[in-house]
């Protein structure tokens, strides 16, 4: 068993390195990320981190466009709250040394872009690599920091908590759960080495589950990790039916995950059909920069109509020197695929992007189960509601993960040492030698998905995903439980939990509202504005 300490914290996005590097200030932080330590989501994000920064702007400007983006579910508490925070928040960032771009022909001023949603600009960001930027920053400083130890190459498995203890032991349940740690797999030792982590407080900041989806700008970790385990401890999990499909991945045979950021829309980018025809402005008064849901709904009802593979957004009005400055990242990538948006429109298409539900936690991060906090994407805080604001992402991130680390560190002194917990038992598991079971299931769960609980559903379609995914479920806790640990196995398991969540919570929702759309119920019903609240009964 691994030395307890003071937090553990599951996941090295944004949200997770900033929630250590805050509570590095009073408590020793136990940081585990499956791949290295930059490798996230947070670190694909391009667009930027949306503040009130501009004298132009006011804060309830930015209140009012969350609101009106998130459909009617947003919980106004967590908007104001992450709206009046954020600029600290930014300002903090900065400190630690990150690089936002400034004007071209204003150095001291920082250059703030404009995406969909957004009545101003109030957009920092780093050319169009700001997650990355972001990361860098955060990384230097925790690597630096003397009270965070970073685990690389690990993954969590399942959460401890006293109920599981209860469990092993044949003793009664606790009236009141709570978490003391984590199992985790340690993925550089043989198949089946899994260690206990005990710790007074757990933050699981493991990211979103587009790897659930065929097509998703999702990086191959984002597989629902943290979501699946609090859910299988009984935490309560909320508004999973509301998937974000991003309107603009770049269709190309050599490249699946390539997002093409919102903020070329930002700057006046068109849709356009093969033939050179725009088709938002008779969608949408706001045309190219309507919501995401609204655009991404737009692309694929052209692709099934026409029959066609993808759609292109055109930039061409942009000078060489323009699409430099603003896009390098973009402009680099395109151009090694033999494509050049100066002078040609770039081929685009939907894909899942961002999950706006996932573990119900409260204004400081805490979820339904003690000594568990949930912050960034993995998270359900009720800022984005039924589809989330662009760009609000990493704002969220830092600001909530900030509220957990004050809570956690106002908690410290009273919080108990876990007592000693149980090793891992594998039973009788023993190598497997049909590793082809896995990635078979893994791609037949993310083409049902995709067929059947994609932009656009049916009740009939998610009744036959559902009666799939229970099957499926039952094969893999099988394979589960007969063979030794993997990392692929760990997350086949998550992502089928997930997979089943958003099918349940598609269901449920009896009507069209934000990024869930059911041609079944194709209007919005204000009778039903309540969040969809998933509890697993243990």
């Amino acid at each position: 068993m691994a030395e307890a300490t003071d937090f553990l914290v599951i996941g090295s996005g944004v949200a997770g390195m900033w929630f250590a590097l805050n509570a590095a200030r009073g408590g020793r932080i136990t940081m585990v990320t499956k791949t290295e330590p930059q490798e996230s989501n947070s670190r694909y994000a391009q667009g930027g981190i949306a503040a009130v920064w501009s004298e132009d702007d006011a804060l309830d400007n930015h209140v009012r466009d969350t609101l009106v983006a998130g459909a009617g579910l947003c919980r106004r508490d967590a908007v104001e709250q992450t709206v009046r925070e954020g600029p600290d928040r930014v300002r903090d960032l900065i400190e630690i040394g990150t690089q936002f771009t400034r004007r071209a022909d204003d150095p001291e001023t920082y250059d703030l872009h404009q995406e969909g949603g957004h009545s101003h600009r109030r957009i920092l960001h780093a050319a169009d690599f700001t997650g990355q930027e972001i990361v860098r920053a955060l990384h230097a400083a925790c690597v630096a920091h003397p009270n965070i130890t970073l685990l690389q190459h690990h993954m969590a498995v399942d959460l401890i908590t006293e109920r599981h203890l209860s469990r092993r032991q044949q003793t009664l349940p606790p009236a009141e759960d709570v978490v003391l740690g984590a199992y985790i797999l340690d993925l550089t030792s043989e198949p089946g080495a899994v260690e206990v982590h005990p710790a007074k407080a757990t933050v699981l900041a493991t990211g979103g589950a587009g790897k659930v989806y065929n097509f998703t700008t999702n990086p191959e970790i984002a597989t629902g990790d943290g979501m699946a385990m609090a859910w299988r401890i009984g935490a309560r999990i909320a508004n999973m039916e509301f998937v974000q499909f991003h309107p603009t991945c770049l269709y190309h045979d050599k490249e699946h995950h390539f997002l093409i950021s919102e903020a070329l829309r930002g700057e006046g980018g068109k849709l356009v059909l093969p033939d050179g025809s725009r088709f938002m402005p008779e969608v949408d008064p706001r045309e190219e920069l309507a919501p995401r849901d609204i655009v991404a709904r737009a692309i694929d009802a052209q692709l099934k109509r026409l029959g066609i593979e993808c759609v292109y957004l055109d930039m061409t009005h942009l000078s060489r020197d323009e699409v430099a400055h603003k896009f390098p990242n973009i402009d680099a990538r395109l151009r090694s695929l033999g494509l050049d948006m100066v002078t040609d429109p770039v081929p685009v298409v939907p894909a899942a992007h961002y999950m706006c539900g996932g573990v119900q936690t409260r204004l400081n991060g805490e979820t339904s189960v003690r000594n568990l906090f949930a912050v960034g994407e993995v998270s359900c805080t009720g800022l984005h509601g039924a589809n989330r604001l662009a760009s609000n992402s990493l704002l969220e991130a830092v600001v909530f993960a900030h509220k957990a680390a004050d809570t956690c560190l106002e908690r410290l002194s009273s919080l108990p040492p876990p007592p000693p917990l149980p090793e891992w038992d594998p039973g009788s598991a023993v190598d497997s030698d049909e590793l082809v079971v896995i990635s078979q299931t893994w791609k037949e769960i993310r083409s049902f998905m995709w067929n059947y609980v994609g932009i656009v559903r049916t009740h009939r379609r998610l009744e036959r995903a559902l009666n799939r995914i229970r099957l499926v479920k039952d094969e893999i806790n099988d394979y589960y439980w007969d063979f030794k640990l993997t990392g692929d196995l760990v997350e086949l398991r998550n992502l089928v939990n997930v997979a089943e969540m958003i099918i349940k919570c598609a269901l449920r929702r009896r009507e069209s509202r934000g990024l869930h759309y059911t041609l079944d119920f194709p209007e919005t019903d204000d009778r039903l504005i309540s969040d969809t609240v998933l509890e697993r009964w243990l």
